[in-house]
């Protein structure tokens, strides 16, 4: 079976140590080959048969273990080059608990940037988020991988801490409940309508 394999999030970005590359070795076959994703993902396979103990290892070496196929796919972050506390790196902790692994019509992408030079590119991502001085700005529906690729769009502005995990939430369980099998998220959005939209995420 494949798995996902990631670093946390921290401030420097997808940063993996020396112990954590050796607990993945020690986890696989001599012929195994790991592939780097497009989610800042690594994909492994494993034995089925020893999940769970492989799973434990590569969690005790501090790394974080993810479903792979039509999931919702862990953050990704930026680098948080303006400190930790600045750009919001706790957030984007509680974002990632509440983002990563949900089974959903097509594989979900989330980005995180901690300030508005958007390092990470939430624009190309499925959701975005952008913290900005008063609040967080959310965007929707980006497309990165694309021959038509284009920006997200604003769906909130200054959205306080308080209302961004729920809203976040209420966007992925709308997708799952209303989505088609393989639409991408873009398309979904347009088909929902941005207005339509924001009336579903209204408290």
């Amino acid at each position: 079976m494949k798995i996902a394999v990631a670093p946390p999030i921290g401030v420097g970005g997808s940063l993996f140590t020396a112990e954590q590359w050796k607990s993945i070795s020690d986890v696989l076959r001599a012929d195994a080959k790991i592939e780097f994703t497009t989610f800042k993902q690594l994909y492994i396979d494993i034995e089925e048969d020893h999940f769970n103990e492989t799973k434990e290892k590569l969690i005790e070496a501090g790394l974080e273990v993810y479903p792979t196929g039509f999931f919702s796919k862990n953050l990704n972050a930026c680098n948080f080059c303006r400190g930790a506390e600045e750009a919001g790196l706790s957030v984007a902790l509680k974002l990632n608990e509440i983002v990563a692994g949900h089974v959903v019509p097509n594989p979900l992408k989330v980005g995180y940037a901690g300030c508005a030079n958007a390092t990470s590119e939430p624009l190309f991502k499925d959701i975005g988020i952008v913290k900005m001085k008063d609040g967080f700005n959310i965007y929707v529906g980006g497309e990165g991988k694309s021959i038509k690729a284009s920006l997200a769009q604003i769906l909130f502005e200054n959205v306080p801490e308080t209302r961004l995990i729920p809203i976040v939430e209420r966007l992925i369980s709308y997708y799952q409940e209303n989505g088609k099998t393989k639409e991408k998220y873009s398309r979904f959005i347009q088909r929902m309508t941005l207005e339509r939209l924001k009336e579903e995420m209204a408290p």
